[in-house]
């Protein structure tokens, strides 16, 4: 096992920052097979779109799995690996996050919930269908070497997008709030934490940060999400903790260091405290329970 998670970027497979392929092409492609990757991690996002089949994944620990008239996103930082693909259709779509607009990124990046595969009736499916391929075939050289085919294909690889994150928006809408200035203030500190956590550990840095107090700060996120600052803080660090105590024969000392801990034993407190066991019982019983390729 390696010291360190892959991370794959498209520069090395697209100049335009975006791809679109069918999935049956994607698997069987020489260069980037989606199932010869192994664990790894993607700078990007990933859109699928599952049409009929069978999927399933590992994404952060999780066993994901989708039948047929499915839609999942993979986010940038993700943990993952392809684990089955069974008589697979559908479409891929993979795009920078610079590419990607801050209204679909922020339903993605500010939930306070996991996406799970996203079901389709026959109806929606066929909508997703048609649009994908739209967009397919406005995805070549000739379209993409001149200004305005460019602009023509991003419009619709925006208006793709834009519809999964309507239709998880739409999933997940009970988690979101009146745009209210709570709401407002949980979403630049959720990104700010996912950016930063490493470095900046204190609820106090963030509220400098953001130009308030730390209080309201506090108050702001404990409103939204029902849990508090330090809490969301924390979470990111555990949740990357993890991702290296599984996936890395890095040291509890080395992952402590690459966290932003110069103490290793109190990482080791701190997340004994977090998660109920010691990083490497965490290590021993998780790699258990995720099933082998």
């Amino acid at each position: 096992m390696k010291q360190t998670i892959p991370t794959f970027s498209l520069n090395s497979i697209s100049k335009h920052g975006f791809i679109v392929e069918k999935i049956t092409d994607r698997i069987s492609s020489p260069d980037d097979n989606l199932m010869d990757k192994g664990i790894h991690r993607d700078s990007h996002y990933i859109f699928m779109f599952l049409q009929t089949g069978y999927a399933k994944m590992m994404v952060d620990f999780k066993v994901i799995e989708a039948e047929n008239a499915n839609i999942y996103c993979l986010l940038p930082g993700q943990v993952h690996q392809g684990l089955l693909m069974d008589k697979v259709c559908g479409w891929f779509v993979a795009v920078n996050v610079d590419l990607v607009p801050d209204f679909i990124r922020s339903v993605f990046e500010e939930s306070i919930m996991d996406f799970n595969p996203l079901p389709l009736n026959s109806i929606c499916a066929g909508k997703f269908h048609d649009f994908a391929q739209l967009l397919y075939n406005s995805y070549t050289e000739e379209m993409l070497s001149t200004k305005e085919g460019f602009f023509i294909t991003k419009s619709l690889l925006n208006a793709y997008t834009g519809m999964f994150a309507s239709f998880f928006l739409n999933e997940n809408k009970p988690e979101r709030l009146k745009e209210s200035r709570a709401w407002q203030l949980t979403r630049q500190f959720r990104i700010l934490v996912r950016k930063e956590f490493i470095t900046l550990k204190s609820p106090s840095l963030y509220a400098e940060l953001l130009n308030i107090s730390p209080g309201y700060l506090n108050e702001a996120v404990s409103k939204t999400t029902g849990k508090s600052t330090l809490y969301w803080i924390q979470q990111e660090i555990l949740v990357e903790a993890k991702r290296l105590l599984f996936f890395t024969n890095c040291t509890v000392k080395e992952i402590a260091y690459q966290l932003g801990y110069n103490d290793h034993t109190y990482f080791s407190r701190l997340f004994s405290k977090l998660e109920g066991i010691t990083p490497l019982s965490f290590r021993g019983k998780s790699r258990k329970q995720i099933p082998s390729p």
